[in-house]
């Protein structure tokens, strides 16, 4: 048994997401962040949301892992950091956003501009898309290769969100199910 923390992007992510989906898949197994600061957000605020919800899911299993996307992987990648001995089983990062991109969202994420990639203290995966308009491959490769984490190239998946149209994002649960059964 796993539990999941979900940790999504800027403004959350909708019901058409494959995050939204697999939550409900999972039902109490998974918990999805709340921070006060869903559309203007602040990463200090974020990483407390990633706290509590961490809290929550250890209640319903010893074994928590990480499911970010977009702005959601800087989060979960600062979290970790300050908490190096959390016991996470794993983070499953799609689609980071590259904060010195030309469409980083620069006014509403002005306290993401500065983090940087270090070593994550569990085993990792990074998802990217070879046409992701906030990252590219060659970034998203280097934060893969700087959080020390396993690096995927997903094909022309857009932003990997709702928009992409991968509803319940098969191939995407298979990649998480490798990395939950390392």
């Amino acid at each position: 048994m796993v539990a999941y923390v979900v940790i999504p992007g800027l403004d959350g992510s909708d019901g058409q997401h494959w995050q939204t989906l697999w939550e409900r898949q999972w039902g109490a197994s998974a918990v999805r962040i709340s921070p006060a600061s869903w559309s203007m957000p602040d990463l200090d605020d974020w990483v407390e949301a990633v706290q509590e919800a961490h809290d929550e899911a250890s209640q319903q299993d010893s074994h928590v892992v990480l499911v970010a996307h977009s702005l959601g992987c800087w989060a979960a990648s600062a979290w970790l950091n300050k908490n190096p001995s959390s016991p996470t089983g794993g983070a499953f990062l799609v689609a980071p956003p590259d904060p010195q991109g030309p469409a980083f969202p620069r006014q509403a994420a002005a306290t993401f501009i500065e983090v940087s990639a270090q070593p994550l203290p569990c085993p990792a995966l990074v998802v990217g898309s070879t046409n992701d308009p906030y990252c590219t491959p060659g970034a998203a490769a280097g934060f893969a290769a700087r959080w020390e984490a396993r690096w995927h190239l997903a094909g022309a998946c857009g932003h990997i969100n709702s928009a992409s149209g991968l509803g319940s994002w098969q191939h995407g649960r298979e990649l998480l199910d490798s990395l939950t059964q390392q």
